[in-house]
């Protein structure tokens, strides 16, 4: 059996790489795929705790973190599609403001 620490370090790998793709990364795609890196590592960590406490909870929320990723996805696809219509660009620092 795998002990807990080893997830718990491969979540904390996945965070910190999340961040720092969300932090210094100036593509919205790879923003985006950052933060699918961040709510992975969270539910690598749920579902770790839960099985450690031999607990259900944390695959329920790891399930609910997973189906507000879709949405999320779902939606900011959405809007990159109309961006690149606007403004055909995927940079952050050239869309700074989005006006309705």
């Amino acid at each position: 059996m795998v002990p807990l620490w080893w997830y718990i370090v491969l979540g904390v790998v996945l965070f910190v790489i999340g961040a720092a793709g969300v932090l210094l990364r100036r593509n919205i795609l790879v923003v985006l795929m950052s933060l699918e890196l961040l709510l992975n590592s969270v539910n690598i960590n749920f579902i770790a705790f839960g099985r450690y406490h031999a607990d259900f909870r944390g695959q329920i929320f790891a399930i609910f973190v997973i189906a507000i990723t879709a949405a999320e996805v779902a939606v900011a696809l959405g809007i990159l599609v109309a961006l690149v219509r606007n403004k055909s660009t995927l940079k952050i620092d050239d869309v700074t403001v989005m006006k309705g």
